[in-house]
């Protein structure tokens, strides 16, 4: 298996991102955009924390075929008012569900918390419609990952935390590729702070060809330095994973629920009471569906693709003025 070409989820046909960030408020918001009409898609929560708008209608039962755009914010419950700028942009170009002679953007969102972060917080007008809006008008193939979007505020339990993607090209021809905002309870790195838990899904030196924690047997988990600078509740990763392979609801729930393993290989520990763990799953059904031999392990590859874009987003995080957590290169160079 090898990464897309770009080695982001926008390898998947029909497929760009935007990012929009305050670094006063050290908070963002990044939009995942279907670029020619709906894109199928589910979800799937497996922590006890979430904060979403519009995912009733992603279950299978659900009415409604298919999705103009997803929202991944910061700002906790104030985030999840960027879809509402999305949305509202979606509507001047004319994208939407239509109802007779009306048409609805169907902008499902997902939050995390990052309201203690060290951030200026103080606003008057919620920012996050326009952060959505400015996401929505950054969309493009090539996108920044780290401290970029919604990740620009995020951490883990010892590092600053970030934006991640990856993306895999499957045997038959098929692409699938995962976009992730790690806000973590859980650390992304082992014990020994040197090692990432996802290195042994990575592929080349994506994020530092550091390998894996050569320590034997189990270990105790590390003292959060994030539960000592905020607090034990500000958490959750949230995630998509997208294949351009056609797929109908039922089996994107499917792949939104088997994604979730990349987070458990990735975050120690993951899916907390205290996490909103979530991951939508999206189909832009520009080929056939999965050949018999990949159809059965699309779950795997997008657990794969999920783990290290969570390792990449911690990679890629940047230092910036005054923050509540050290990032990961930062901590490595200094050792």
């Amino acid at each position: 298996m090898t990464p897309g070409p770009r080695n982001l989820i926008t390898d998947v046909t029909g497929l760009t991102v935007g990012n929009a960030q305050d670094c006063v408020l050290k908070s963002g918001t990044t939009v995942l955009l279907s670029e020619n009409g709906p894109m199928t898609t589910s979800y799937a929560v497996m922590g006890g924390a979430p904060g979403t708008r519009d995912t009733d209608l992603l279950e299978p039962d659900k009415t409604v075929p298919g999705v103009d755009a997803i929202v991944l914010s910061g700002g906790s419950a104030f985030g999840l008012a960027a879809a509402q700028g999305v949305m509202d942009a979606l509507a001047e170009r004319g994208r939407g569900f239509q109802i007779h002679s009306a048409r609805v953007p169907i902008v499902p969102a997902a939050i995390i918390f990052d309201l203690l972060n060290n951030g200026q917080k103080g606003w008057t007008e919620n920012p996050y419609p326009t952060l959505g809006r400015s996401a929505l008008a950054n969309t493009t193939h090539d996108f920044a990952l780290g401290t970029a979007g919604a990740g620009t505020g995020a951490t883990d339990a010892q590092h600053k935390g970030g934006l991640g993607s990856a993306s895999l090209a499957l045997p038959d021809g098929t692409s699938i590729g995962a976009l992730v905002v790690v806000n973590a309870l859980g650390s992304a790195t082992t014990q020994s702070g040197k090692h990432f838990w996802a290195a042994p899904f990575e592929i080349g030196s994506e994020f530092g060809g550091l390998g894996p924690d050569p320590t034997a047997n189990l270990q105790a988990l590390l003292p959060s330095r994030k539960a000592a600078a905020m607090a034990q509740h500000g958490n959750t990763t949230i995630g998509v994973v997208a294949t351009d392979a056609t797929l109908d609801k039922a089996a994107c729930k499917r792949l939104a629920t088997a994604a979730h393993d990349g987070f458990a290989r990735a975050l120690v520990p993951s899916h907390t009471p205290y996490d909103g763990d979530l991951i939508f799953a999206s189909s832009t059904a520009r080929r056939g569906p999965p050949s018999d031999e990949v159809m059965p392990l699309l779950g795997h590859f997008a657990a794969v693709c999920m783990a290290r874009a969570i390792a990449r987003a911690i990679w890629e995080a940047t230092p910036s003025d005054d923050d509540a957590l050290p990032t990961f290169r930062q901590e490595l160079e200094q050792n």
